[in-house]
């Protein structure tokens, strides 16, 4: 039972880190990721990991990210391209 739990947090974790992933890309738009960065307030390396899906973010850097967008995290990991 218990390697069915880890199983479904482990999906549901991939499919936040694809919303963050996407939500980003489409907030940078036409911008450079080192532009983005800035605008963020977190470095370029940071964001290429975010937008790659291979950083575990942490909650005070979405709060860092949140603030330079004026927006809540919740608003990071809607679906805007619902299946």
């Amino acid at each position: 039972m218990r390697d069915i739990y880890q199983a479904i947090i482990l999906l549901a974790m991939e499919k936040l880190t694809k919303r963050l992933s996407r939500k980003l890309k489409t907030l940078r738009g036409e911008r450079t990721q080192r532009e983005f960065a800035r605008k963020l307030g977190i470095s370029y390396g940071s964001l290429n990991r975010i937008e790659q899906g291979t950083q575990n973010i942490t909650l005070a850097t979405l709060q860092i990210i949140c603030d330079h967008l004026k927006c809540d995290i919740d608003y990071l990991f809607k679906d805007d391209h619902p299946h």
